[in-house]
């Protein structure tokens, strides 16, 4: 932090801490009253820095040194930076301790600037809005939930950004969505304003002490609103399709999380593609304490996964099995049927060992396709990721053959070959293999 390098001289800091109506300070101010539950990474040249507020209250989460300029001025602005190759390690860390960071970024070259360089914040990072996988649990959704009311009914709404999954579900009672939120375990619960007001709902919030909450506009859960912004990104006239179109509370709550990601992350998440109902009724319930004492998924000793039934189950090969695995567990189901069709996949697995040791050699060289999908949609993705993605789409082949030879209605009726070798040839062609 001691070797800062040249500053222009309109942004240079002694004009922030000489006179606080200079033209920066007046864009920072801007740029900080439209985000103000948020740390500000204001750009200024090679660095990301923090003014005011903001400054003190990083220094401290993230031990890097607070300073001002012009210390003998009556009223010099507290000050801190990091540099902007490196910012995703410290807002990870901010995050990671339930801070919120907009990122305010230079959106024209400085040398082309007539005057003050324009700045623009690019996105909001806050604990369900992850998508930097090395700070993700690679086995874990990263869930934001958003949950509303609808007249009698309670609606929730479940995405995680990384992969592109949603859900949907209602309730019958404030009890049973704040027992479906536990059960979750989301990194972020989006809620109406309105919620505060509620005594009603005083042991709901009381529930959610462990989350993030993020207070919305009501009427971003209206739901005239939000079933045109949800028939909006999947391109439809109807959401009938999908199996949602009477879960008026759930759609109000999925409105409202397309909503959130659109004004935090400033695109449109391409990748979230289909909306997926679920019924709380037709999966055995367990209470959190229930879970917490069968250390189903966190040791009582430590809160960690060892330990716990999930440490010893878990043989997957891969991120997408082992989060598949983990809603399985918390989610069993009470058909019968489903329950027997994998049963027998079990019983076929077991009896083809051969095959069964194939396979799973070759999906220890299958990455994340589902987050590295995440990173390509939001515009994220590094030449690393597309390496990664072209030696997993060139494994799927080999196994979609194998699944084929299988008689189990859960293998036979996988995803067919569809030509991703050639995407998978171009990027061998096109990346150099270190990049």
């Amino acid at each position: 932090m001691s070797s800062r390098p040249p500053i222009p001289l309109e942004e240079s800091f002694a004009s922030l801490a000489g006179a606080k109506a200079t033209p920066m300070v007046a864009q920072y101010r801007a740029v900080k009253e439209q985000y103000p539950d948020a740390i500000l990474f204001f750009r200024m040249g090679d660095f990301f820095e923090m003014f005011f507020e903001d400054a003190v209250t990083a220094s401290r989460a993230l031990e890097i040194t607070l300073t001002s300029r012009n210390k003998n001025d009556p009223e010099p602005i507290p000050m801190c930076g990091v540099p902007w190759h490196s910012a995703d390690a410290y807002v990870a860390r901010l995050i990671a301790q339930g801070f919120k960071v907009a990122v305010c970024d230079q959106v024209e070259d400085p040398s082309e600037a007539k005057g003050l360089v324009r700045r623009e914040v690019t996105r909001v990072v806050t604990p369900g809005m992850v998508l930097d996988p090395s700070f993700l649990s690679p086995k874990e959704p990263n869930w934001t939930l958003a949950a509303c009311r609808a007249g009698k009914t309670w609606g929730g709404a479940l995405l995680d950004l990384s992969t592109g999954a949603f859900r949907v579900f209602e309730a019958r009672t404030p009890g049973a969505l704040a027992d479906e939120i536990l059960r979750v375990a989301p990194r972020e619960v989006l809620l109406p304003g309105t919620f505060r007001e509620d005594p009603d709902l005083a042991p709901l919030l009381a529930s959610l002490s462990s989350c993030t909450i993020t207070w919305l506009d009501p009427r971003s859960f209206e739901a005239k609103a939000a079933r045109q912004r949800l028939t909006d990104r999947f391109g439809t006239q109807s959401l009938a399709g999908f199996g949602v179109e009477n879960l008026r509370a759930g759609l109000g709550a999925a409105g409202a999380v397309l909503a959130y990601v659109a004004e935090t992350q400033k695109r449109e998440v391409t990748h979230v593609r289909a909306l997926t109902p679920y019924f709380l009724d037709r999966h055995l319930w367990m209470g959190e304490s229930g879970a917490r004492n069968l250390e189903l998924f966190k040791s009582l000793a430590d809160g960690g996964r060892g330990g716990t039934l999930l440490s010893v189950l878990d043989a997957t090969r891969t991120s997408m099995g082992g989060r598949l695995l983990r809603h399985w567990m918390a989610y069993p189901l009470m058909d019968v049927e489903g329950v027997n069709e994998r049963l027998d996949a079990v019983e076929e697995a077991m009896r083809r060992s051969a095959d069964r040791a194939d396979f799973r050699e070759a999906l220890e060289s299958v990455y994340d396709l589902a987050r590295l999908r995440g990173r390509l949609a939001m515009g994220l993705a590094n030449a690393r990721d597309l390496l990664a993605l072209g030696s997993s789409l060139a494994r799927l082949p080999a196994l979609w053959e194998l699944l084929k030879t299988f008689e189990s209605p859960l293998f036979s009726q996988g995803p067919v070959n569809d030509g991703l070798s050639d995407v998978a040839r171009l990027i061998e062609e096109s990346i150099h293999p270190d990049p």
